[in-house]
């Protein structure tokens, strides 16, 4: 007989605790090979397709494209054998960002436990998530399609000692520094699970009621369903809502960080880029890769790290140490359709400028396609943002945590400039420096941004370094 395996939404590693589905790759009654990609997810950093660790037959799906779900909630089951009566074994590999955790093998049969209002029955996994979530298990129907849950139970008639419908450890963080008690939520995910979204909306239904009073409070007088409610009803005709999820999520979950934990200042400069221009052209003029003007910015970003390594660090809290690093990984601003991503390129300083204009154009097309990894977005330790393709001077950016600063680029336009002691018109840029005040005072950061202003002038400067 087929043995009806489920597969669970893995942990996709960066400390990514929940996925959107975007689009299923599978239908039930399909027969999948171990390790096909089944699903394509988004996280907070990228588009994935997951892959399945087992092959058979698609008997289940668990969440509709566009549902959000937490790592280890359920997204298939597989009825795996061979006519033999004996098992096909999945795959068991760990793959980077995305893979599967353990091999089937090791897998434990949980016993069900009934809870006051809705049991849980079957046993394994099915049992398992059944006693978490306080409702009775999905059953496969006669054509393997999962049968509806009973109705989630309500906040108020969990019992005090019952289980928490939540599986994500972010949700009961959250929670826990809010001061929310979860068994006073109704959660709105499968089964009555408790989300992310669900615990941001109650803390901020709970803010809104004054100060001096807790989230838990007010939450505690109706269920999340109702606080949802009664702030729709309170919108405006034509008022429009977009849910902070995704990598909008994600930016504003950052953003808000770095605002909270860096002291951050900037200092800013305008440099004539002529001179810089004039380079660019005489080497792609010269035959070859044609060379980016980003990529030249970051060469000269590479140099001046070298001179000012206080400004390549990030600071460990705990510790209370400032640690520099030894290599360059740049992180680059990069708009997209789905919203601002920050591409790595690795290793920065030990490239040259037809190498940096290669891997800005590859992570730049992955970009633009959903398709980089996770390991592409992560890791950085200085970022370079050229805002002047949206045709604006000057900013005063915010830095990308955990990095110590980022150097920012306006657009280049011709304008009057005292040039060799004469009024000329000239290829004017300005520079602007935000830097993590803890790792270093005005001076180092001010010499930064002389030093980078000074090789956008005179190009040559960046010889001496090579």
């Amino acid at each position: 007989m087929a043995q009806v395996l489920e597969f669970k939404l893995p942990d996709l590693g960066e400390g990514l605790t929940e996925a959107e589905i975007v689009r299923w790759l599978v239908q039930v009654g399909d027969v999948v090979a171990v390790d096909q990609p089944v699903v394509e997810v988004e996280t907070a950093k990228a588009s994935v397709e997951v892959p399945c660790p087992y092959g058979g037959v698609v008997t289940a799906r668990y969440g509709e494209e566009g549902a959000e779900l937490p790592v280890g909630a359920p997204l298939l089951t597989v009825a795996v054998g061979e006519p033999d009566g004996k098992s096909t074994a999945g795959s068991g590999n760990v793959l980077v960002g995305y893979g599967t955790s353990e091999a089937p093998g090791r897998r434990r049969r949980v016993r069900p436990v009934a809870l006051t209002g809705g049991g849980a029955s079957g046993n394994g996994a099915s049992g398992a998530r059944a006693a978490l979530n306080g409702t009775k298990a999905a059953s496969p129907g006669v054509n393997g399609t999962a049968a509806a849950p009973a109705p989630s139970l309500p906040a108020t008639a969990l019992p005090s000692d019952g289980p928490v419908p939540v599986i994500s450890p972010l949700v009961r963080r959250l929670a826990r520094e809010g001061g929310l008690d979860l068994r006073r939520l109704a959660g709105s995910g499968p089964d009555g699970l408790i989300l992310r979204a669900d615990v941001e909306r109650a803390l901020r239904a709970g803010a809104g009621q004054g100060s001096g009073r807790t989230a838990e409070a007010p939450v505690a007088a109706m269920p999340v369903q109702a606080v949802a409610s009664a702030s729709a009803s309170a919108s405006v005709p034509g008022e429009v809502r977009v849910p902070l999820k995704g990598i909008r999520g994600a930016v504003a979950d950052k953003l808000s960080r770095s605002r909270r934990e860096i002291p951050d200042a900037t200092c800013w400069v305008d440099a004539d880029a002529t001179e810089l221009m004039r380079a660019r052209a005489a080497m792609n003029t010269a035959g070859g890769t044609k060379i980016s003007l980003v990529a030249l910015l970051a060469r000269i970003c590479a140099a001046a790290l070298a001179r000012f390594p206080e400004l390549n660090s990030s600071v460990d809290t705990e510790a209370r140490e400032i640690v520099q690093h030894p290599y360059v990984h740049l992180g680059f601003a990069a708009q997209t359709e789905r919203g601002l991503v920050v591409p790595v390129v690795r290793d920065a300083h030990t490239r040259d400028a037809e190498s940096l204009t290669g891997e800005f154009a590859r992570l730049t097309e992955a970009a633009r396609a959903g398709a980089l990894t996770p390991g592409e977005l992560t890791g950085g330790t200085f970022t370079l943002n050229n805002y002047g393709v949206f045709g604006v001077d000057g900013s005063t950016p915010i830095v990308n945590h955990p990095e110590a600063a980022m150097l920012g680029v306006g657009r280049i336009v011709p304008k009057p400039w005292v040039h060799e002691g004469e009024l000329a018109v000239r290829q004017v840029v300005q520079l602007s420096l935000t830097f993590d005040h803890r790792v270093c005072d005005g001076g180092t950061a001010g010499g930064f941004l002389r030093y980078v202003a000074d090789c956008v002038e005179q190009p040559a400067v960046l010889l001496r370094t090579l």
